[in-house]
């Protein structure tokens, strides 16, 4: 199967299922390096943004949506002129912490519709050991009514894709590549080589490349997880915890994690798919279950810290105004999918605070719809009593002294509190001032 050959002399098409943080820019450097490319999402909202030209997810920007070669449709019956199929859906997680695999499952059923001999069909999308070979390629052969391994190839090469992060993009990630055999593997392989600069790991197997995937994101979630502990125990000490960490990077061999709210769709979900399978084969997961447990109820101290602050600095926190900075799961990125600072909200909201909530890059339909959320604008945010600056998007990072005691009006510092949950702001020069200042 010469199908690497296929598309780059355009005797074949390749296609991209789910059009988002990972779908679009790998569609794109698909479409830049030259091959045909098919973009296909269910959300026609979404293809009718992308249409006219816009980035709703900000990884690319609005001019590369414009000049892009690649072909945006909601049509699934565009998706059986290609030959090599990349899904890329979200993998949530349930209610109750475990997989949620029905996007990928949905997508499998759409892929297999319009299955085509001699294809290639790659998942990207997070899932634990055995789910393509044992769960998708069965969608994939009952739709079609091709055979895997005779009429059609599988492989997985998981996502790397670091939302916000200018640094380390699409292509200068090494990425994790496999296939069902070597043939397919060799395949897989050329074609990602054509966009990927800093080149792929060949791994041994489909599974492995699962695992791989899913251990990086628990290995740093436990790791945080560390950190947040600490954080705990320093707030009992007195002790600032930045300051430690200060002290402790000192040393060549110090691993550089700091505590934070941990959400998003990697490091707050793949951890419960390892441990689902984990469970399902006889064994509890006792590092991973806690470290998550940790990290989940992080969002009750931040927000219970706000509110002890209030109550030091006489304030009636029901009666306090009060605006949370940033809503997104990480800084400089759109993306509001399972924002641990929702959670904080939340946990206000129980404690009788309606918070005012504020984010540059956040989407306000997409806020509203997802955690019925009205997004104030920045320069509406006036006479507060605490401020909760919970996410450290650019413009955060570079508010000036006088930016801050705007907020707060005519307040006396010291009956204004401030929660800085990023450490964006320098202690010293807030002291100086007089306000109450409180950071993880």
């Amino acid at each position: 199967m010469a199908l690497y050959d296929d598309l780059i002399t355009h005797q074949a098409k390749l296609a991209v299922v789910g059009l988002g943080y990972v779908g679009m820019p790998l569609g794109l450097a698909f479409a830049d390096a030259g091959l045909e490319v098919i973009g296909y999402d269910l959300n026609s909202a979404k293809i009718a943004r992308y249409l006219d030209g816009e980035d709703p997810t900000g990884e690319v920007g609005d001019e590369a949506i414009r000049e892009t070669r690649m072909r945006f449709t909601d049509d699934e019956a565009a998706l059986s002129e290609a030959r090599f199929i990349v899904v890329a859906v979200p993998t949530p997680i349930n209610t109750d912490k475990t997989p949620d695999l029905s996007p990928v499952e949905s997508a499998s059923r759409t892929v297999g519709r319009r299955l085509q001999p001699d294809s290639i069909v790659v998942y990207e999308s997070t899932v634990y050991p055995g789910v393509t070979e044992d769960i998708c390629v069965p969608i994939l052969e009952a739709e079609s009514g091709l055979v895997c391994g005779r009429d059609f190839a599988v492989g997985y090469s998981p996502e790397r894709i670091n939302p916000g992060d200018r640094v380390h993009r699409l292509e200068t990630i090494v990425k994790i590549v496999s296939g069902m055999n070597r043939e397919t593997l060799d395949q897989v392989s050329r074609v990602y080589e054509l966009i990927i600069k800093a080149g792929v790991h060949r791994a041994e197997s489909i599974r492995v490349a699962e695992a791989a995937k899913v251990v990086e994101n628990s290995q740093r979630d436990i790791n945080i997880a560390f950190m947040n502990e600490l954080a705990m125990v320093f707030d009992r000490m007195g002790i600032d915890t930045n300051q430690v960490i200060a002290a402790m990077n000192t040393k060549w061999n110090a691993l550089g994690f700091r505590p934070g709210l941990v959400g998003g769709h990697c490091i707050g979900v793949d951890p419960y798919y390892f441990v689902y399978e984990a469970e399902n084969l006889g064994y509890h997961s006792q590092i991973i279950l806690a470290g998550r447990r940790i990290n989940d109820g992080m969002s009750v101290f931040v927000a219970d810290a706000a509110i002890r602050e209030m109550v030091l600095a006489g304030l009636a926190p029901r009666e306090a105004r009060v605006a949370v900075l940033g809503l997104t799961f990480k800084e400089n990125c759109a993306d509001i999918r399972n924002s641990r600072v929702a959670d904080v909200i939340e946990r206000l909201q129980e404690y009788g605070i309606r918070p005012q909530v504020s984010d540059p890059l956040a989407d306000p339909a997409e806020v509203r719809e997802t955690y019925g959320i009205e997004l104030i604008p920045f320069e509406e945010l006036r006479d507060l009593d605490c401020v909760i600056l919970a996410v450290a998007h650019q413009p955060y990072a570079e508010l000036s002294y006088e930016d801050l005691a705007r907020l707060f009006g005519d307040r006396e510092p010291a009956d204004s509190v401030l929660i800085d949950v990023k450490g964006l702001l320098n202690p010293t020069m807030l002291d100086a001032v007089g306000y109450r200042y409180w950071r993880l």
